[in-house]
């Protein structure tokens, strides 16, 4: 009798690669499981694998040797240099038509080249993005594949098998090609950078308005009844209830410097490479970046100045102008994410679908809200949609929210409490509804001292140089540019 094969190979037992073999395995998948350290496998064998259709390799080629053809390989090890080593092992030993999934938090532009390495040699690979943490993998995460589409065929009813659903729909499709999957991946992350961020910033403003936790947590509960609703919202209200075994708050214990895997800054780096204005996610990483700042700030609360007032007014009407300003904050950051998306790909050509990306992040994710629903929504009825923020549904939100939102950035700057991310959001959206901003002062002063030229309105495409002193000279500059 011919023993039994395997559906799909994953390399890497951390906990999120025992949770995703379990979840194939509850969908009716054999998942033959490989680790660096083989006593790893055994004890995964021997316990939380036990009885179920998994099956252990003690070596790459055993591994390979148990997996039915085409044979699917996903891996879920540390960025960089784990994965191509473990291609490099895995290529001698495959067929042409094979596929190999790298499922780790990988920089995109290394999934586009390994996507074109391996198309090469005859290997489909797949760079997916998997978001939801240990218990998204265990019970559904969400999943955003992308490379050689050759492969999607072969992994469909795997990864929309174990995924997570929303309305009953999966929360996984086919993102694009090359790197497009990681991208999208790495999106998602900016904006958890941006929400948690603006969550953050939430719960100091509530700090100086003087109320208790408690208080926070129920206002937190209530939230996430409405519009907010959210799974960021709603941990955030467990957090705030929870309490130590000395009956006392944990929160207030926790060292306040927040540390960072990198996704969030290659977004920040991706924004400025393409010239898009992520602005909220690039404050939500230097928000990080200062609060690792921990002794330097210590030094400085006792020696630079700030304001002496203090909060003061309606406490009620105050938390519903920053709900408010939360929920038209985090409206600005996934415009901010999606307009990203947009540039990407129109430089790479790839053929997002913005409607259901929306849809991938609806379930199984950590930025998973109610109201991405209606970001779907949106991009139906317009797939050529500029910004969300011309939407009808959230500009609608924006009008509702915009004087609590003025309200609260205004009164944070009043009393010295930092909201970068709010206030960076209500900077965006000021610019953006802006028809006239002063980047013409810009372009005079760039001509002025480096001869960069500029256009003037009415004859736009024609550049022209200004002797601006009478002795700069008349000719522009051509390689100098700042």
């Amino acid at each position: 009798m011919s023993q039994t094969k395997g559906d799909i190979g994953l390399i890497g037992l951390a906990v999120m690669g025992q949770n995703l073999i379990l979840n194939m395995a509850d969908h009716g998948f054999t998942v033959v499981a490989f680790n660096r350290s083989v006593e790893k496998v055994h004890a995964f064998l021997a316990n939380e694998a036990k009885g179920k259709s998994i099956l252990g390799a003690e070596s790459i080629k055993d591994l390979v040797s148990k997996l039915k053809t085409p044979r699917r390989v996903m891996m879920l090890v540390k960025a960089g240099d784990a994965v191509d080593n473990f291609i490099d092992q895995l290529v001698p030993l495959m067929e042409k038509g094979d596929i190999i999934i790298d499922g780790g938090n990988s920089e995109y532009q290394d999934s586009e080249r390994r996507t074109k390495a391996l198309a090469a040699k005859g290997i489909r690979f797949v760079g997916a993005g998997v978001s939801g943490g240990e218990e998204g993998a265990r019970y559904g995460p969400s999943m955003m594949p992308g490379g050689n589409k050759e492969a999607w065929p072969y992994i469909k009813d795997i990864f929309q098998g174990i995924c997570a659903k929303a309305d009953n729909q999966p929360c996984c499709d086919w993102v694009g090609s090359d790197g497009a999957g990681h991208f999208v991946k790495m999106v998602h992350n900016g904006i958890e950078y941006g929400d948690m961020q603006l969550i953050g910033e939430v719960y100091h403003l509530m700090l100086s308005m003087g109320i208790t936790q408690d208080e926070m947590a129920e206002t937190f509960a209530e939230w996430n009844k409405g519009e907010l609703d959210s799974f960021l919202i709603d941990i955030t209200k467990d957090i705030l209830n929870y309490k130590d075994a000395d009956g006392q708050y944990l929160l207030p214990k926790i060292r306040d410097t927040a540390g960072q895997k990198g996704t969030g800054k290659w977004t920040a780096i991706s924004a400025l490479n393409y010239g898009v204005p992520v602005t909220l996610i690039g404050e939500a990483v230097f928000s990080r970046c200062l609060s690792a700042l921990k002794a330097e700030r210590t030094h400085a609360s006792k020696v630079l100045p700030g304001p002496t007032e203090k909060w003061s007014g309606d406490k009620k009407q105050f938390l519903e102008d920053i709900r408010q300003a939360l929920y038209a904050s985090k409206i600005v950051s996934y415009a901010q994410g999606f307009m990203l998306l947009r540039e990407a790909a129109l430089v790479h050509k790839w053929d997002l679908d913005y409607g259901s990306i929306a849809l991938m992040w609806r379930g199984g994710c950590i930025i998973r809200s109610v109201f991405l629903g209606q970001i779907k929504n949106a991009f139906d009825k317009d797939p050529n949609l500029n910004s969300l923020l011309l939407a009808p549904f959230f500009l609608d939100a924006i009008k509702k929210a915009q004087k609590g939102w003025r309200n609260v950035v205004s009164t944070a700057t009043r009393i010295g409490v930092p909201t970068p991310a709010l206030a960076t959001a209500l900077a965006f959206y000021d610019g953006y509804r802006s028809e006239r901003l002063p980047a013409n002062m810009l372009q005079a002063q760039r001509d002025y001292f480096g001869a960069h030229t500029y256009e003037l309105l009415g004859k736009e495409g024609k550049f022209v140089h200004t002797n601006w002193t009478g002795h700069g000279g008349n000719v522009s500059a051509s390689t100098y540019d700042a």
